[in-house]
């Protein structure tokens, strides 16, 4: 396992990460909301890139694992800037970003904004623009009315806090609405049984994508965190046939 480094982004802030050496283009993993780079996607995708001989970058976004900073003081846009400085300070070359649920609203974004850097993307479950269309209107109400919202979460014993400033920060940044303005390659992997980002939104962003180069697999039976082995070989088939064809 490579070791942990941390990347000053100003002030007394630095991000934690994990960087291997190896052929390009970089994987970049972008985690869940709430989850870190030690996650069983992130840690087995590197394993795989390991014994491929493949360069592969995984980190923690400010205010979550071992970055610095206050979870509850992020943002979408603040998370956005943690993956460009990245890819601009710590990747030479070309990357392919793999975004895993609100990782997947980031790796779009990242698109975005270094298009002449990123050479492809790899979606699972991705979730853009789940300020919107995640929460009710009572739910919404009270995040703008309390300043944040906390509910039980089905993956560990801390609590799913979603703030105003977060919210707000989503809300300003949606990209359903109109056309997607990215022209790389795109792999979408979904779970029809994914009860947290309904697998249509994957449809949906694929209509939206101005990339020709777009493929959906929908799992039957997969669920949100699509972790199972035949889930995990899966990302890993479809990450290996994607950087073979760039």
């Amino acid at each position: 396992m490579t070791e942990i480094r941390h990347l000053n982004i100003g002030g007394d802030r630095s991000l934690a990460y994990r960087h291997r050496s190896g052929r390009g283009p970089t994987l970049l993993f972008l985690p869940g909301y709430m989850s870190d780079m030690e996650g069983g996607k992130a840690t087995a995708l590197d394993a795989w890139a390991e014994g491929q001989g493949r360069a592969m970058l995984r980190f923690d976004y400010a205010g979550c694992g071992g970055s610095e900073g206050d979870f509850g003081a992020q943002t979408l846009g603040g998370w956005r800037d943690d993956v460009l400085a990245l890819i601009d300070e710590i990747v030479q070359g070309p990357v392919v970003l793999v975004g895993s649920s609100m990782g997947g609203w980031l790796m779009l974004l990242a698109a975005l904004a270094r298009p002449e850097r990123v050479a492809g993307l790899v979606g699972i479950a991705a979730a853009p623009d789940f300020t919107s269309w995640g929460f009710t209107e009572d739910q919404k109400m009270t995040i703008l009315r309390e300043g944040r919202l906390e509910e039980p979460s089905p993956y560990g014993e801390a609590p799913y806090v979603t703030t105003r400033g977060f919210w707000e920060s989503g809300e300003a940044l949606r990209l359903l609405h109109s056309d997607v303005a990215i022209d790389c390659p795109v792999r979408l992997l979904h779970g029809q049984a994914d009860t947290d980002v309904p697998w249509t939104w994957s449809l949906e962003l694929m209509k939206r994508l101005r990339s020709a180069d777009v493929q959906t697999v929908i799992v039957k039976d997969g669920d949100h965190r699509l972790s199972r082995e035949s889930d995990i070989a899966l990302l890993i088939g479809t990450v290996q046939t994607l950087l073979e064809a760039l």
